[in-house]
């Protein structure tokens, strides 16, 4: 299963990218043999800035047939245990592409976030979305080693 990241907003270089990129590769590396890789990271600046036009720019970064998981405040939390039993279930179930949306500043738009077959929380708290990104790159690296056995996580 592949995953796609579409979030509003780019990254610039410092140490909130460097996290990012470790994460991914860590994920994509530890992930291929468990059948989960990283595809890409999509990142939209539509203007004007406001969630329907973010919502549309973002859905556009979704390969055909993906399964979307929206990133909400009102969306369901998880352990690191349950997230990475959920990554396999989408996997075992023949999903092909997964695409995480990550809103702006706003939040993502009804029209984008009821599209979605899930939706996740990382806690009440509102995070930055530049955060955002590096906390699920970690939580799919997590979950990949959870998956193959790896004494990185520990309970």
């Amino acid at each position: 299963m592949r995953v796609t990241i579409a979030a509003v907003g780019r990254l610039r270089k410092g140490p909130e990218a460097a996290l990012l990129d470790d994460y991914l590769t860590r994920f994509d590396r530890s992930g291929r043999p468990l059948g989960l890789s990283f595809a890409r990271m999509a990142e939209v600046e539509p203007k004007p800035a406001t969630p329907p036009v973010e919502a549309e720019a973002l859905a556009r970064q979704a390969p055909d047939g993906a399964l979307c998981l929206a990133l909400d405040e009102r969306g369901k939390m998880l352990s690191s245990p349950e997230f990475a039993k959920q990554l396999a279930r989408w996997r075992d179930e023949s999903t092909r592409d997964l695409t995480i949306f990550i809103g702006g500043a706003d939040g993502l738009d009804p029209s984008l976030r009821d599209k979605c077959r899930a939706k996740l929380s990382f806690g009440p708290m509102v995070w930055p979305h530049m955060l955002a990104r590096v906390m699920l790159a970690e939580q799919l690296y997590r979950a990949a080693t959870i998956l193959a056995g790896s004494p990185y996580h520990r309970v």
